[in-house]
């Protein structure tokens, strides 16, 4: 290669070192300024930053950097530090307080770099100078302003100051009480303290108002705090009473000589910023020139005097900076053109490969600010997802803490009444032990049962802790699938009998083996069966079909039931913790589901569910073990906890047994027990019907059940399908053919709002699970027995009862509104049984019930009763006849009256009447 050939190669490379070199002789010639602003988020702060940056363009070679603390001291200590890492040539800080940030001005100037304090300062004066107005001067300023414009003997003055532990809100603070100390008739009647903001003042002033202080004048530390003060004034109706004095004296529409001409404030005391003269006074130290340690701006008043002048005066300046600022763009404008075109001739003198590289280099800019822009585009779509993931995990948490809440709750209920059949049980084992003999084997079995279905609730919360903390190991040993399950399935065999529901395994492959952990497998099981009996109503039809894919690797157990089913948008939250079926209305932990996929998915296969009449869960397994860990097979399986008692023998009777035989003789009370749980409704049932009839629900039919048999009782749960137990019994007592009827409530809830819900229903008795057996038999003992007296009462005072609420009790006002009708019509022999119900808007036969309940004696004895009261007090009063008396009575004949009234009062209506 020729000379000729590394003409453009070299042409390039000069060019190139050229450019370097003039750049770097440029960096290396600027100053650089660095200056940590207290915040930026007022109108004086931002025209400090104005300034300097003004002042700095009219100087090429000023490298101006600022940076913003956002009123965050600890942010500004940090800042401070990374401009003393770069090392800057002078340092400008305008402290937010004047301790913290006292020893990093001392570090830089240990490292030789001068520091210059604008507006506030440090604790000490170790710093390079500071360039500020004379803060004392400015508060005494204020109170000079307030002496001299005063007319009154006395003065009283509201000072709001500013952030305290700030230089400024120190100085201005001790120059205003100085020169009002001076003057005798001015005293400062309060003291606010603020952050330079008006929001934290305003509540403040609002409270002194609201109580007994008052003022002439407030003294705020700055324009902001002045308006927030005159807002406060505004709201309360005090705007003209009180005149306000600020600080800053800024122009603009914001500012303070702006609310001086508005009238908002009587004065504002000019507070130069000092932006400009930061930059120049700088400049002058990097110069080694001779700088005073204190620099002072030159401040004065601005009222509706000199308002306008000052305002105008600034809006020129404003004008004159604008216009610079305008010629400095020019400036740089033709500065860029002069570069461009020097660089574009030597370009021109250049060979063709510098024009080739600058033209790469030109495509190479543009897709690499192309890819900055998308760059930030993406950055901010992230931040905008992140925010609304943001939002979603915190409603998401607040539901589960919820959800949660709920589960305890919910476990603590289904805790109580196994707990409260194991006691029940207890007590009446000891009771009658010496006589019952093998019939005890009933009440064994419920002890056994219940006190397993605790220890499976228990244990499934420790599960579920377990599953949270990922501390499962599994443990999967060869199982015979078909047998395995048949061993489970025995424990639900007799509450298939005992409800008559259809309950078969079947299999197409009886020897298929399979790898499972048989502990876990079995509490999959027994949650789903569990859910299926809990769903199927009686006489339903309860399925478990193990299909072995021949030509496949997998074995799939479906559980099918007959039950209620899963409403379609419920189906995506089956198997989430704490959930609850929309169309669920039982008592439920809501984890059952959660465990027993957690449990599968632990064995690498799949559970789903569909709903079509009914429920179907399918869980498909994997055959061999090739999907498992070394670790998690064992050649020896876990055993199972089937420590089943055996309750078949010869001397197990029914459900329906006896302590003993019933008697028919005597009328029994009458008990309507509604409770969803089987077993302890079966055991009220067994253990009450001794001494009463009795009458059960489920709670689906309990309203219909109390109106269909008018009890002399109920005993009634909480937590039913359909309504609550507070529902049915706030119902029953509002109804007047069921109101009389004494009111059980038996619950696991027993907070303190529950009782009150329970009192407030009308419920005669509150008790909590689990109760005493003995207690609760008493405690029906009792109510009958008050309802007896209350009979007894009723029966004695048939007359003295009248159609009135003064007791505001509805059996007073029904008992009432019977006498007034019957009395209406005493005197109609054709006025029937049925027209009373008929006008009391009941039926017959609930009439013929509530009165029997309420009074002991039919419906026709006691208008009968009613009839002979009345006609005995005619005969003592009047003259009438006998005949007269019985036909305005209602009896069909004289001789008929006569029988009935000497077979209740033991002489004929002749002989009474002359005996009294």
């Amino acid at each position: 290669m020729t000379l000729k050939n590394h003409i453009p190669f070299i042409g390039a490379l000069f060019i190139a070192l050229l450019l370097f070199s003039c750049n770097r002789t440029v960096s290396e010639g600027k100053i650089r300024i660095g200056f940590s602003q207290a915040m930026t988020n007022d109108d004086w702060r931002r025209s400090m930053n104005n300034a300097m940056q003004l002042q700095a363009s009219l100087n090429p070679d000023i490298e101006l950097t600022i940076k913003d603390a956002d009123y965050d001291v600890q942010r500004q200590i940090e800042q401070l530090e990374e401009l003393i890492s770069e090392k800057p040539d002078i340092i400008i800080v305008s402290p937010i307080q004047s301790k913290p940030i006292t020893p990093v001005v001392q570090k830089a100037m240990d490292q030789g770099i001068p520091i210059l304090v604008v507006d506030r300062k440090t604790q000490n004066q170790k710093y390079t100078a500071y360039l500020g107005a004379d803060n004392i001067e400015v508060g005494r300023t204020a109170a000079k302003e307030i002496i001299s414009s005063n007319t009154k003997d006395s003065i009283r003055i509201i000072e709001i100051k500013g952030l305290s532990g700030s230089s400024p809100a120190e100085e201005r603070s001790i120059g205003f009480n100085q020169m009002i100390d001076q003057y005798g008739s001015a005293r400062v009647v309060a003291t606010i303290e603020g952050d330079w903001e008006k929001e934290s003042i305003q509540k403040p002033l609002r409270s002194l108002y609201s109580g007994t202080v008052n003022a002439d004048y407030i003294f705020a530390h700055n324009d902001r705090m002045a308006v927030g003060a005159w807002e406060v004034l505004r709201d309360m109706g005090l705007e003209d009473e009180v005149e306000i004095i600020g600080v800053d004296g800024l122009s603009g529409p914001n500012g303070g000589i702006q609310a001086v001409k508005d009238g908002i404030l009587k004065a504002t005391v000019l507070y130069p910023t000092g932006g400009n003269e930061a930059i120049k006074l700088a400049l002058r130290i990097l110069n080694k020139e001779s700088v005073p340690k204190n620099n002072i701006l030159s401040t004065t008043v601005i009222n509706d005097v000199n308002a306008d002048i000052m305002k105008n005066q600034y809006d020129r300046i404003n004008e004159q900076q604008h216009n610079i600022e305008q010629q400095i763009t020019a400036i740089k404008d033709l500065e860029d053109r002069y570069y461009a075109q020097n660089n574009l001739l030597k370009i021109v003198m250049a060979l063709s490969s510098i024009i080739l590289a600058l033209a790469l280099y030109s495509i190479y800019s543009i897709f690499t600010i192309r890819k900055k822009n998308r760059q930030l585009q993406l950055t901010n779509e992230k931040i905008t997802v992140q925010r609304n993931q943001i939002e979603k995990i915190a409603e998401e948490v607040k539901a589960s803490n919820d959800a949660k809440l709920n589960f305890f709750t919910g476990l603590s209920h289904e805790f109580k009444t196994p707990i409260t059949l194991i006691i029940s049980a207890i007590e009446s084992l000891h009771e009658t032990a010496r006589d019952k003999g093998g019939k005890m084997m009933n009440e064994l079995e419920l002890i056994h049962n219940n006190s397993n279905r605790l220890l499976r609730l228990i244990n499934q919360l420790l599960d579920f802790r377990k599953v949270e903390d990922r501390k499962f190991t599994l443990r999967a040993s060869k199982t015979n699938l078909y047998k395995f399950s048949e061993n489970i399935i025995n424990d639900f065999k007799r509450e298939a009998k005992k409800r008559n529901i259809r309950f078969k395994l079947t299999s197409n492959n009886e020897a298929l083996e399979v790898f499972i952990d048989r502990n876990l497998m079995d509490k999959v099981y027994f949650n789903l069966l569990s859910n299926a009996f809990k769903f199927t109503p009686d006489n339903g039809k309860i399925e478990i079909n193990i299909e072995d894919d021949a030509d496949g690797n997998t074995v799939n157990i479906r559980f099918k039931d007959s039950g209620i089913g899963i409403p379609e948008n419920d189906m995506d939250q089956v198997f989430q913790a704490f959930f609850k079926g929309s169309n669920n209305r039982k008592s439920s932990s809501g984890i059952g589901l959660h465990l027993s996929k957690e449990f599968v998915e632990m064995h690498k296969g799949s559970i789903e569910v569909k709903s079509v009449r009914g429920s179907e869960f399918t869980v498909t397994l994997y055959k061999g073990q090739a999907h498992f860990d070394e670790n998690e097979i064992i050649t020896e399986h876990d055993l199972i906890d089937t420590s089943i008692i055996d309750f078949t023998s010869e001397h197990l009777v029914d459900d329906n047994y006896l302590i003993q035989a019933p008697s028919d003789e005597a009328e029994k009370y009458t008990v309507l027990i509604v409770e969803d749980n089987r077993d302890l409704a079966a055991f009220l049932k067994n253990k009450l019907q001794l001494e009463y009839d009795i009458h059960l629900s489920d709670g689906t039919d309990a309203v219909e059940k109390a109106l269909e048999t008018i009890p002399d009782i109920v005993l009634c749960d909480v937590n039913l399908p359909g309504k609550t137990g507070f529902e049915i019994c706030e119902i029953l007592k509002k109804d007047l053919r069921t109101s009389h009827i004494p009111t059980v409530i038996l619950t696991a809830l027993g907070d303190q709002d529950s009782y009150v819900r329970g009192l407030q229903s009308g419920a005669d008795l509150y008790l909590t699970k689990p109760f005493s057996y003995s207690i609760l038999v008493q405690s029906i003992k009792s109510l009958l027995y008050n309802r007896e007296k209350l009979r007894y009462y009723y029966t004695s005072n048939i007359h003295h009862i009248e159609d009135t609420d003064s007791f505001g009790n509805i059996e007073q006002q029904f008992i009432g509104k019977l006498n007034t009708l019957i009395n209406e019509n005493l005197g109609n022999s054709d006025f029937s049984v049925e027209n009373l119900a008929e006008s009391l808007n009941i039926s017959r036969v609930q009439l013929y019930r509530k009165v029997k309940a309420m009074m002991g004696i039919s419906i026709s004895d006691y208008i009968g009763n009613l009839r002979l009261e009345k006609a005995k007090s005619m005969l003592e009063k009047t003259s009438l006849t006998i005949s007269e008396i019985a036909y305005s009575n209602g009896f069909s004949s004289p001789n008929y009256f006569s029988t009935a009234f000497k077979g209740k009062y033991g002489k004929s209506p002749a002989s009474f009447r002359k005996s009294s």
